[in-house]
Parts: C-alpha cells; sequence; structure tokens
C-alpha cells in the first residue's frame, strides 16, 4: 500500500486510541485496526492498565483468523515483554498477520525496537514510523513518565493577544471562546490531577472537573495552599464539599497549623504537608510525592501566581496557551506569567516540539517548555505573594 493509504488508516487508528482518553494511567493511549482488502474488519485500543491492549482487543473483536495478507495498523510499538499482559507480538505472530503497520516506537529506552526485532524474527513484514510525531503526541504524560521516572508537570493559560489574562480589576470571564474552554477540559479529562492555587479558590470557587459530552469526571484535584487560607475562610470552597471531596489534595506547610489538616481530614480531604522553611511550597518535593504516589501528570491552571512560581522554579515542563483576538494594551492588566529578568533573547525561555490548533476565533499553542542555560529572577520586581494570587 502507498504512504498516503498508510496514514489514513493510521489516523483512524489515532482516532481509535481516544476512546481511552484519561483512562488509561499510568498506560499509553494505543489504538489498532486489521485492514483486509483495503477495508477495516476490526477496531481495539486499550482501556485500562492490567486490560488488554489495543491488538489483542482488535483480534478478539474480529473474531477469527485474520484473513491472508490482512494488515495490522498500531500507534505504537507492539510490546515485547510479559507485564500485566502477555506481550503483544506473540499474539500478533499467533493470529497469522504478516503486516504491521507501525506509528511511534516504544519511548522507553529498554524496549524500543525490541518488539520490532520479534516481529520480524517471525517472519512478519514492517512499515514503521508512520505518523510518527502525531501517535507520540497522545501519550506526553506516559511518554514523560517512562522516560524520566518523573509527572510531567503542565501550566494552561487563556490569554489576549498582548500575554494578559485579566483587566486591571480583575475582570476574565471570557477571554477565550467557548470552542478554547471546551477543549481545555478535554485536557483537563487526559490528566490525572488538576492543581491551582489558594488565590484561584478563594477568587472564583472552581469545581475543577472536566465536563465532556455532557459528562462530568473528578481528577485528583490539588489546592496549593501554603498556609491554608482556605480552610480558614468562613465559607468553605467547593472542591472541600463536593461530592468529590475525597479527591481533593491540599498541598502546604507545617506553616499552615495542623489543626486546619486535622479539619480537612475530617472532611474527608486529604492533605499533604511537605517540609519547608517558608510557607511556599516546594515543587521539586511534589514532583516527588507524586512520583510516590502513581500520580504521572498534573495540569496546573493557575492562578498567575502559582504558574510564575513553577516557571521560576523551572519544575514547569509542558504549557498550553490559548490566544484569544482580544488586545487590553494596558500596563497594569495581569500578565499570566512574570518575575524574570530577560535581558537577552539567549536568556528567553522557548518552546519545543510546538503544536498549533484553531479553536473558533482563538488559537492554541502547546509545547514543551525548554530553559535557557542562564535564566534570572527578578526579585526586586516581582514580590512572592503569600496572600493572593
Amino acid at each position: 500500500m502507498s504512504q498516503p493509504v498508510h496514514e489514513s488508516f493510521m489516523r483512524r487508528a489515532i482516532e481509535v486510541a481516544r476512546h481511552g482518553w484519561g483512562d488509561t494511567h499510568p498506560n499509553p493511549l494505543v489504538g489498532a485496526l486489521i485492514v483486509e482488502e483495503g477495508v477495516v474488519v476490526a477496531e481495539g485500543f486499550h482501556a485500562r492498565a492490567g486490560e488488554p491492549h489495543a491488538e489483542v482487543n482488535a483480534l478478539r473483536a474480529l473474531g477469527r483468523k485474520p484473513a491472508p495478507g490482512a494488515t495490522l495498523y498500531v500507534t505504537l510499538e507492539p510490546c515485547s515483554t510479559h507485564g500485566r499482559t502477555p506481550p503483544c507480538c506473540e499474539a500478533i505472530t499467533a493470529a497469522g498477520l504478516t503486516r504491521v503497520v507501525v506509528g511511534a516506537t516504544d519511548p522507553n529506552p529498554a524496549h524500543a525496537g525490541k518488539g520490532f526485532d520479534l516481529l520480524r524474527a517471525g517472519g512478519v513484514e514492517l512499515v514503521t514510523g508512520v505518523l510518527a510525531e502525531e501517535c507520540s503526541d497522545l501519550n506526553l504524560i506516559f511518554n514523560h513518565w517512562i522516560t524520566t521516572g518523573r509527572p510531567l508537570f503542565a501550566a494552561k493559560s487563556g490569554v489576549t493577544l498582548d500575554g494578559k489574562v485579566a483587566t486591571r480589576t480583575g475582570d476574565s470571564k471570557w477571554i477565550t471562546g467557548e470552542p478554547a474552554r471546551a477543549d481545555g477540559h478535554r485536557w483537563r479529562r487526559l490528566f490525572p490531577a488538576i492543581a491551582v492555587g489558594a488565590g484561584t479558590v478563594r477568587a472564583d470557587n472552581p469545581r475543577l472537573t472536566a465536563r465532556v459530552d455532557g459528562r462530568e469526571w473528578c481528577p485528583w484535584r490539588f489546592v496549593f495552599d501554603g498556609l491554608l487560607r482556605t480552610v480558614a475562610d468562613k465559607a468553605m470552597p467547593n472542591v472541600y464539599t463536593d461530592e468529590f471531596r475525597e479527591r481533593t489534595i491540599v498541598v502546604t506547610t507545617a506553616h499552615g497549623g495542623m489543626g486546619y489538616v486535622r479539619k480537612l481530614n475530617a472532611m474527608g480531604v486529604k492533605a499533604w504537608v511537605l517540609s519547608s522553611q517558608s510557607p511556599k511550597v516546594n515543587f521539586a518535593d511534589f514532583r516527588r510525592r507524586c512520583g510516590e504516589e502513581g500520580i504521572t501528570g498534573v495540569f496546573f491552571e493557575g492562578g498567575a501566581q502559582l504558574l510564575s512560581e513553577l516557571l521560576q522554579a523551572r519544575e514547569l515542563d509542558y504549557l498550553f496557551t490559548y490566544h484569544a483576538p482580544v488586545l487590553f494594551a494596558d500596563d497594569k492588566a495581569k500578565s499570566i506569567l512574570r518575575g524574570l529578568r530577560t535581558e537577552g533573547l539567549e536568556n528567553a525561555i522557548r518552546l519545543g516540539q510546538v503544536r498549533h490548533e484553531v479553536l473558533g476565533d482563538d488559537s492554541l499553542m502547546r509545547g514543551f517548555v525548554r530553559y535557557p542555560e542562564k535564566m534570572f529572577v527578578d526579585e526586586a520586581t516581582f514580590t512572592r505573594k503569600l496572600y493572593g494570587e
């Protein structure tokens, strides 16, 4: 088959993979198709960790031996080792498939290419690297986790063309339109956890759930509150009182007071008390704790103070920025990121592996954060506010 035909089927495999969106952690999203004489006869995707992989689900959906000359399309290199499930390479050769078209190579350095070697040894014809970047993009969280052993820390912002998130009076709803906001909820649904600062909770009282296609889903919800100001308030925030409160974790320090921690626990809310000489939570310690708890990715949604401190600490891995066709042109309007002293372009933070998407009148730019060798925090003009964001 020609490359355009392979790409067409692989795009369908990517769509199939997304049926597991947000449910496969810590495993990757994977989609598979079986094609006979140019027609898709079976599809499968990986639904949850510990359950059958996409290739096996496609073979089961077929319900019979593939016809001679059938082709398997799969978005990720078939696994070659025994884990919670048997290796897919064995299932593929046992089924009699003699041609496999693959998107991305397994990012795990210990496994990369071994599946290909096993399939070739079994007499399977391979075509690899078809829409590899798109297939790899399915698994931003998994790829980062499996290659670094660290959770992926991503941030989201909705800004004007001049980088503002609110007017000088604090008016911010809504800078972006409905398509962009709906896309933000789609990414919320992917990540195992969402994080916001105490100022955002006190100002907006957000629900911090993902609402997609009329359904609501709750990830882990982190509230960064080094002094437990949100617990001292008379009116308890939604995230401490709603039906998902057991999915809320307050990230704090001993400076907040253990009495408030006990109050949270009595309400069914968890608290992580991290060691710190100041009321400011250490992001490296937070990342370490997430890894210990098996939380492979966190989607930081604000506010500006939290995101700026995350960037200053060089702990932000990935950035989603939704740009609206709006200009404030006001020096006193609120910027999403601040606190650095960037005197030359060589000191600028850049994004890598950038992807773009148009969402109604807005546009999304996203990519991996690439830090310069030297990055200066402007202590003179950036005051770390402990009582607001």
